[in-house]
């Protein structure tokens, strides 16, 4: 298991030098369900503990404990920040931080992966579509077909157009790639994988499981 340590920050720029702006890269489907989710399960949970009589609203109270974290962890926690030195990789429960140096390798399956120190890590943020994949070789096909030396620029360079030729998890992969490859080599982007674990996630949803497995094994 990789060891939990704090990333250094990344030097700052040299006076008269601009400042490396961190690309973000997150799901906006995965946001607004997480938002759904959210309203609902608030919603249901507020509703139980002001009408609900005996145990009820401690129940209730538990339950919000348990469920909220873990709603935000897995859909509004999750993005991945490009910067100048390094990669850094926001998933539920845990935070990765890879130096361009140390990425080995990304790749889009049936997930987005990254390598890195020797270990795979999953990019929750960028999930893949396979119904998404299969509209972009359509368009490609027929941007073939027709021969669009726009469409054909935009494959190459992973460019937006009207009509995308690749899926955008695949697009985004590729856009890390070129990241990595072209940042690889600076001074600020060398070091060790390190891996930080989301305890202000984890302690309340085991804090609140613990309270619902107290309450229901009293009742």
């Amino acid at each position: 298991m990789t060891s939990s340590q704090t990333p250094a920050p990344d030097p700052q720029p040299e006076p008269g030098q601009p400042k490396y702006a961190d690309r973000s890269f997150r799901s906006a489907a995965g946001i607004a369900g997480g938002v759904i989710m959210l309203a609902i399960a608030l919603w249901l949970g507020i509703d139980a503990i002001v009408r609900g009589a005996g145990r009820t609203p401690w129940v209730a109270l538990a339950l919000l404990v348990l469920i909220v974290p873990l709603i935000v962890a897995f859909s509004l926690r999750p993005v991945v920040f490009a910067g100048e030195g390094r990669l850094r990789v926001r998933n539920p429960f845990r935070t990765i931080t890879a130096p361009w140096a140390a990425v080995e390798g990304l790749r889009s399956g049936y997930s987005t992966e990254l390598f890195a120190g020797g270990k795979k890590y999953q990019l929750w943020a960028v999930p893949v579509s396979m119904r998404a994949r299969k509209r972009a070789v359509r368009a490609q096909a027929r941007a073939g077909a027709a021969n669009d030396p726009g469409a054909a620029a935009s494959r190459r360079f992973g460019g937006s157009d009207p009509v995308p030729t690749r899926a955008w998890s695949d697009r985004v992969v590729a856009e890390l790639r070129e990241l990595a490859e072209k940042n690889a080599g600076r001074d600020t982007a060398q070091g060790e994988v390190s891996v930080r674990w989301a305890y202000e996630v984890i302690a309340p949803a085991a804090a609140g499981a613990i309270a619902l497995v107290v309450l229901l094994a009293t009742g």
